[in-house]
């Protein structure tokens, strides 16, 4: 549902004062003053940005509302990986009320977009599948969400796995996604030949997770390098974590981000705290697309994150040693605009755009990037979503 809307007395990027007008789910006019007969919304003086976007995270993983998971063990990739296929259930992970839970909490800080990888394996089928799938229904009109088909326990050691994910393709899901070609699926060439053929055949764009760091990672990544020239799928590609960027080794890394920039390779980054991460400055000055995510959120991998992608500009900023107002501000960039052109979703503060739109408390934007300061009021095509944290006329499951 659009909605005809004035939002008075914002900031529109920091700016000087002004109103934005909304028709049919449209910016029509920003400008001081404006006079309109329709419902108003008083902006407090506060900072207008371009709606948050969490544009890596896992929907169907969080423990968020449920008794608190005792975490009684240290663990591999693998073992966590593992552990989380064979116990979900018996913890009582429902996909749909735990989506439903984690994809409130973005709203309520601000998001209006979310790309969520949903598992795919022969243990659980498209049980988790079909549970975002209702979760997206449920909360039409209210934040869009774009579901990655993931096989995050591998294609190649787990048959069946890839008629499960052509079904989910077949049946809604946006985005064929992979994982680290050679640490989990221990055959690149047979796992990258799955991705990108389901991809060409559903028309579908690629989403990757590599973890892999160093040159492991540095070998997969030219590998996708070299299935995106064959199948000229330029613009369609994205890497998420891409730890081997930040390796010690600036003229490797250099060398592989020239060839992103050259293929328009996107990268979505969590600022993950404990491992290397890329350098998103370098990766801006290099022409790549940036966009970012809070990736997995109080689950049975570890306690931390929050649904916040104003919180995770924080933490993108401090992983990066981010000091400068104008550097908060790409940080802002990414957890917004920056994951939108990864996604393909037009996005931004201009007449003619989705009225897409969070307002925020500070004096500058980098001020509300260091505050995290709760969310005065969200805008999903013209609809008010949320106000202050909280998101009216949705029960909490």
């Amino acid at each position: 549902m659009t909605m005809d809307l004035l939002i008075r007395n914002i900031r529109p990027m920091g700016g000087a004062l002004a109103d934005i007008l909304v028709r049919d789910g449209r910016i029509a006019r920003i400008a001081p003053d404006i006079d309109a007969n329709v419902p108003v919304e008083d902006g407090g003086g506060h900072l207008a940005v371009p709606g948050l976007i969490d544009a890596h995270t896992h929907l169907d993983k969080t423990t968020w509302g449920m008794g608190w998971h005792t975490n009684a063990h240290q663990a591999t990739l693998q073992e966590r990986i593992d552990f989380e296929r064979e116990h979900r259930l018996d913890i009582g992970i429902d996909p749909h009320r735990q989506s439903m839970r984690h994809a409130l909490g973005l709203m309520a800080h601000g998001a209006t977009h979310i790309r969520s990888h949903v598992d795919i394996d022969t243990r659980h089928g498209l049980a988790m599948f079909h549970g975002v799938l209702e979760t997206r229904q449920a909360l039409a009109g209210m934040i869009d969400i774009e579901i990655v088909a993931f096989p995050q326990s591998a294609i190649m050691a787990r048959p069946g796995t890839v008629d499960l994910m052509d079904q989910a393709l077949a049946e809604g899901a946006e985005v064929v996604g992979g994982i680290d070609p050679c640490g989990m699926e221990r055959d690149p060439k047979g796992a990258l030949d799955v991705i990108f053929g389901l991809a060409e055949r559903h028309g579908k764009p690629v989403d990757i997770h590599l973890h892999e760091m160093g040159e492991l990672g540095a070998f997969s990544m030219e590998m996708i390098f070299d299935r995106i020239r064959a199948l000229s799928m330029q613009g369609r590609v994205a890497i998420s974590h891409a730890f081997c960027l930040g390796a010690p080794d600036w003229q490797r890394t250099q060398g592989l981000i020239d060839q992103l920039a050259e293929l328009d390779v996107a990268i979505l980054t969590t600022g993950a705290p404990s491992v290397p991460v890329p350098a998103i400055l370098r990766l801006r000055d290099a022409g790549v697309r940036v966009g970012a995510g809070c990736d997995g959120i109080r689950d049975t991998w570890g306690p931390w994150g929050k649904p916040d992608m104003l919180h995770r500009a924080e933490i993108i900023g401090m992983k990066n040693g981010f000091r400068r107002d104008i550097d908060l501000e790409y940080a802002l960039h990414v957890c917004s605009v920056g994951g939108a052109e990864v996604m393909g979703v037009p996005h931004g503060l201009a007449e003619g755009m989705p009225a897409d739109l969070t307002l925020l408390q500070g004096q500058t934007l980098a001020h509300a990037v260091a505050d995290t300061a709760p969310r005065p009021l969200v805008v999903k095509g013209g609809r008010v979503t949320a106000r202050m944290g909280d998101v009216p006329g949705v029960a909490v499951p």
